[in-house]
C-alpha cells in the first residue's frame, strides 16, 4: 500500500502549509529557549503573565500534595473533586451569572455546547471568522449553518428575517477575534438576537481576564453582564487565568442540561486538581490586583505605538492582539525566521488560520514584558522589515 501520509505531507510542503513543533524550553515567560535560541516570547497567550505567577504555583502545589496530580475519571463517575464547586461557584459570580459548568478545553466546550444545544431542524448563524472549534462544532450540532461576512449586522439581520417557522436560532460569535484583534458589536447583536427570538452564544477566550473594569470580559466592557447579555458564554482558564482548563456560564438550567446532554462533558476525564486550584488563584489575581491588568494595557499601547512609528498598521485591532497583515504566507514564515534569528519569537499565521492573501505576524504583548523587551523586540522587527524591503 502507497505511503499515503507521507504522500501528504509532501503535498502540503508544495503548498507551503506544512506545520512542525518548536523545540520550547523554560518556563511559559517573556524569555524563553525556542530551536535552542533564547528568544523574546511575542505570541503567547499569557497575557497577564499568571502562568508563571508564585500564587498560581503555590496553589497547584497545594492541591498536588492534597488531592493528587489526577482526577482519575469523568465529573459523572469519579471525577468530581471538591474544587469543581469552588472554582464553577468563582466563575459564575466573576461573570454575574447563575450558574458555570467547567470543561477540559475551549474546544471541547464549543463543540459540546453547540451541539447539544442545536440539531437537525435547527439554524446557526455565525460570524465568517469564528474561530476554527465554533466551526466544528457548528459542523457537528448537524444543524443548517449561515455563515455571515465579519461582524456585518445588516447581513445578519436579512437571514434572521428571511428564517421563520425555525425551531431554534442560534447566534454564535467570539467576543474579542483571535487573529484580528477587533471586538464583536455585542450591544447590537444582543438587540438582534432578541428581536429574532435567537439564543447568542458568545466565546469570550480572549476577553475574559482582559476587557472591561474588573476584567470579566467582553460583556463587562459594553455594560451587558448577567442576564442582559449572551445567552451562553464560553472561554478559557488557559489565556490570561493562567491555568488550564475552560468554562460556560449561563443559566441554572442551561448548566444541568449540559450535564445531561453535552458529549464532551460527559465523555472525557476530569481536569486534574492542580489546574482547577490554579485557576481559582488566577481569578483571585484578576479581581485583587487590578495592576496587573494595567500592566498589559500600558505595554499594548507602548508596543502598538512604537509599531505604527514604523509605519506598520495593526487595524482592525483595538485590544491586546496586534496583527500586522504581510499577505503572501511564504514571505511571512520567511519574516518568522528571520526574526527568530534575530531574538524575537512571534509565529506567522497563514491560510486556513486565516483567509488567502492575509498572512500576518501575530504579536501579543503580556504584562510580564519589560520594556527592554519591547524595546529590543521593536528594532529587530524594524531591521527584519528593512531587510525585506517592507519599510
Amino acid at each position: 500500500m502507497s505511503d499515503f501520509f507521507g504522500q501528504e505531507i509532501e503535498r502540503l510542503k508544495r503548498k507551503d502549509s506544512y506545520r512542525s513543533l518548536r523545540a520550547m524550553e523554560g518556563a511559559a515567560a517573556p524569555r524563553m529557549h525556542v530551536d535552542g535560541r533564547e528568544v523574546i516570547v511575542l505570541c503567547s497567550s499569557n497575557y497577564l503573565g499568571l502562568a508563571t505567577h508564585p500564587r498560581l504555583k503555590a496553589a497547584a502545589i497545594e492541591a498536588t500534595d492534597r488531592l493528587g496530580v489526577c482526577s482519575t475519571a469523568s465529573r459523572l463517575i469519579a471525577g468530581n473533586n471538591e474544587l469543581y464547586h469552588t472554582l464553577e461557584e468563582r466563575l459564575a459570580a466573576f461573570k454575574g451569572r447563575e450558574a458555570a459548568l467547567v470543561y477540559s478545553t475551549g474546544y471541547m466546550a464549543n463543540l459540546g455546547v453547540i451541539s447539544a444545544v442545536v440539531g437537525e431542524g435547527d439554524i446557526i448563524y455565525t460570524d465568517a471568522l469564528s474561530h476554527a472549534s465554533i466551526v466544528d462544532g457548528c459542523r457537528l450540532s448537524r444543524a443548517v449553518v449561515k455563515i455571515f461576512p465579519h461582524n456585518d449586522l445588516d447581513a445578519l439581520e436579512d437571514l434572521l428575517r428571511a428564517d421563520s417557522g425555525v425551531r431554534r436560532k442560534l447566534i454564535v460569535i467570539d467576543g474579542v477575534y483571535s487573529m484580528d484583534g477587533d471586538l464583536a458589536p455585542f450591544p447590537d447583536l444582543t438587540k438582534l438576537a432578541k428581536r429574532y427570538e435567537a439564543l447568542l452564544m458568545l466565546d469570550d477566550a480572549h476577553g475574559t481576564g482582559i476587557l472591561g473594569e474588573r476584567g470579566a470580559g467582553t460583556a463587562e466592557h459594553f455594560g451587558l453582564e448577567g442576564s442582559d447579555g449572551a445567552d451562553i458564554e464560553i472561554g478559557t482558564l488557559g489565556k490570561a487565568l493562567g491555568s488550564f482548563g475552560a468554562y460556560v456560564v449561563g443559566s441554572r438550567s442551561l448548566r444541568e442540561y449540559l450535564i445531561n446532554r453535552s458529549r464532551s462533558f460527559i465523555f472525557t476525564c476530569a481536569l486534574a486538581p492542580p489546574a482547577l486550584a490554579a485557576a481559582i488563584a488566577g481569578l483571585d489575581l484578576v479581581e485583587q490586583e487590578p495592576g496587573i491588568r494595567q500592566a498589559l494595557w500600558d505595554n499594548v499601547r507602548y508596543f502598538r505605538e512604537g509599531l505604527h512609528r514604523l509605519g506598520l498598521t495593526t487595524e482592525p485591532s483595538v485590544t491586546h492582539i496586534l496583527p500586522v497583515v504581510t499577505y503572501e504566507r511564504e514571505r511571512t514564515m520567511a519574516l518568522t525566521e528571520r526574526l527568530l534569528e534575530l531574538g524575537v519569537f512571534c509565529q506567522g499565521i497563514r491560510p486556513p488560520t486565516v483567509p488567502p492573501r492575509t498572512s500576518r505576524l501575530r504579536f501579543t504583548v503580556t504584562a510580564a514584558h519589560t520594556r527592554g523587551d519591547l524595546d529590543q523586540a521593536l528594532a529587530a522587527i524594524e531591521q527584519t522589515f528593512r531587510e525585506f524591503a517592507l519599510l
